[in-house]
């Protein structure tokens, strides 16, 4: 009996001991994501975005999205001659600057967030005018794996207020 006792208490010794391992294992992979940090980079991106269009360097807008980014911006109403002029831009057509105005960001997991917020988008229209049109924004960002950078995934843009 005294063997039996030995034998199941050196198992059960053996079991936790395993199991501890295991949970320290599994916490280690568990990444801590530094909310602060992250968002962050997220504006990092943001305002490097806003200033190459301000900057007119649209060649480089590319690098702040994903290989297979899709926006869904508003082209109906005030937004349909900035939509027209942007395609083919005539005259003095000009993209001046987008002005981002987050509301709320969240970071989901290492690897994904949302931004939730409006935009001021500004151009010079045919006439030499300055134009202001609004919209409110959903995007989902994705955290490139190659350099660590947060880019554009999916936008969603409409022309109604948050209010």
């Amino acid at each position: 009996m005294k063997n039996l006792i030995i034998m199941l208490s050196a198992a059960l010794l053996i079991s936790c001991n395993g199991k501890n391992e295991q949970s320290k294992m599994k916490s280690e992979e568990k990444k801590e994501i530094d909310i602060q940090a992250e968002l962050k980079s997220i504006e990092e991106t943001r305002n490097a975005f806003q200033l190459a269009i301000k900057e007119n360097r649209f060649g480089d807008l590319r690098q702040y999205g994903t290989e297979d980014v899709k926006s869904l911006t508003p082209d109906c109403g005030v937004w349909e001659p900035f939509k027209r002029l942007s395609e083919n831009p005539v005259g003095k057509f000009h993209y001046d600057s987008l002005v981002m105005h987050p509301k709320e960001t969240i970071i989901v997991s290492d690897s994904i967030a949302y931004d939730f917020g409006t935009s001021s988008t500004y151009y010079t229209n045919e006439e030499g005018e300055a134009i202001e049109l609004t919209a409110t924004f959903l995007a989902i960002l994705k955290k490139d794996k190659k350099d660590g950078k947060w880019k554009l995934h999916r936008e969603v843009a409409n022309t109604r207020d948050l209010d």
